[in-house]
């Protein structure tokens, strides 16, 4: 798919000439301390670099919904050539994402808010189907032993993340059993360790960023569990926990295209007659493990 999109980007530039710079602006819902984001920023740049566009990338270390919306209203105001944003909370962000559509910017949605994306007027989404891939590590995570499960989430407003929460417990055929742990490390492993400490009978937990996933293996450590771990996404410590046989399996979603795909995505629809592919590009899931972990990471320049 990456190949044919950045083809047809090569032919429409030979066809039509040299272009005006296009300047994009990505937003994204990331507080500042999730390794997860830079790569998303980084694979945004690199497609901007590659189609000779600029890419402005701009997040609020609040985490507050009203503040990313005025993000998004800010970069309308400024008319970019188009907006790739994330879409944690469709209620708070609809309306300025509404707004920027109604003043012809055209608008990707990318990583959560699948569902949502269409009916504020975006061209398309990029990500992963997130329910589906819950239900994809819950049962991996039934078929590896696990009968009582615990999701930990960073972030209790992002759709997304319940999503894969609930996919995991559905399943398992079982009820959501989720506590909202927060991005900050120190109380991800404090409240992970008091769970596992009041009820003894959890023996799976899911983690559902490689931050919190990280954090969880400390408390798993910490209490002297034996608790069947699996996480979400990518990071350096992810995939050492994987090699060492801490955790048995990470769901990647390929964050780098995520950040890729919207900008020559964005690129032919201005450049092209409104060209885009047939269908939202599900950038996921993937199961890394024991079994490809080192080959990935390889792959992917996930190293230390």
């Amino acid at each position: 798919m990456k190949r044919l999109l950045l083809a047809a980007a090569a032919a429409t530039i030979a066809a039509t000439g040299a272009f005006a710079q296009e300047r994009y602006v990505m937003i994204t819902h990331t507080q500042g301390t999730d390794p997860f984001w830079p790569v998303v920023e980084k694979g945004g740049k690199d497609a901007a670099e590659d189609v000779g566009a600029t890419l402005e990338y701009n997040f609020d270390v609040s985490g507050d919904m009203a503040a990313m919306a005025k993000l998004i209203e800010a970069a309308a105001a400024s008319q970019p050539d188009g907006i790739i944003v994330s879409l944690p909370d469709a209620a708070a962000l609809g309306p300025a994402i509404r707004a920027a559509v109604a003043d012809g910017i055209p608008v990707v949605t990318i990583n959560s808010g699948l569902e949502s994306s269409k009916e504020l007027g975006a061209l398309m989404h990029v990500g992963q189907p997130e329910r589906e891939a819950g239900f994809a590590a819950g049962e991996r995570a039934k078929a590896e032993g696990v009968t009582k499960g615990l999701c930990l989430n960073q972030e209790a407003f992002n759709t997304a993340l319940v999503d894969r929460c609930t996919g995991y417990f559905d399943a398992m055929g079982a009820e959501l059993n989720q506590i909202d742990v927060s991005n900050d490390p120190t109380q991800i492993q404090t409240r992970t360790a008091a769970a596992l400490q009041a009820d003894e009978s959890i023996d799976g937990v899911l983690a559902v960023g490689p931050h919190v996933c990280e954090a969880a293996n400390r408390a798993i450590e910490e209490v002297g569990a034996d608790v069947h771990l699996a996480c979400f996404d990518l990071s350096p410590g992810v995939m050492d926990m994987i090699e060492a046989g801490q955790a048995s399996f990470t769901i990647d979603q390929q964050q780098r295209l995520q950040g890729y795909m919207p900008v020559i995505v964005l690129h032919l629809y201005n450049n092209s007659a409104g060209l885009l592919p047939g269908a939202n590009i599900p950038s996921g899931p993937g199961f890394v493990d024991a079994s490809n972990a080192a080959a990935v990471k390889e792959l992917a320049g996930i190293d230390r």
